[in-house]
């Protein structure tokens, strides 16, 4: 996997493709520069938000509160921030969730 992570400020940052509906939850792949994010929420007053908050955080062995949605709230394109974690750490995590 070679998702590109940013380090913004005190937070580790990276694009997210959220499919909201799906049949599970689950980290999907990697396409291109972005994670794709599959949760059975509904995309209406932030549920899918929150489902690919509370994904990522148990991808990442971290509390809810450390990962939120930077930019992209109303769109399926998200920047997800992780606060933490370094870089490194946020992608080896990553790699260990996508691999099970």
């Amino acid at each position: 996997m070679t998702l590109p992570l940013q380090q913004h400020g005190e937070s580790v940052r990276f694009l997210v493709k959220v499919v909201p509906g799906a049949s599970r939850d689950r980290l999907a792949a990697v396409l291109g520069d972005q994670l794709k994010v599959q949760v059975a929420a509904p995309p209406e007053d932030g549920k899918a938000n929150a489902r690919v908050c509370e994904l990522l955080a148990a991808a990442l062995s971290l509390p809810v509160r450390a990962v939120t949605v930077a930019t992209g709230h109303a769109s399926p394109r998200k920047t997800i921030a992780v606060t933490g974690l370094d870089r490194e750490q946020v992608q080896t995590r990553l790699q260990a969730a996508l691999a099970r």
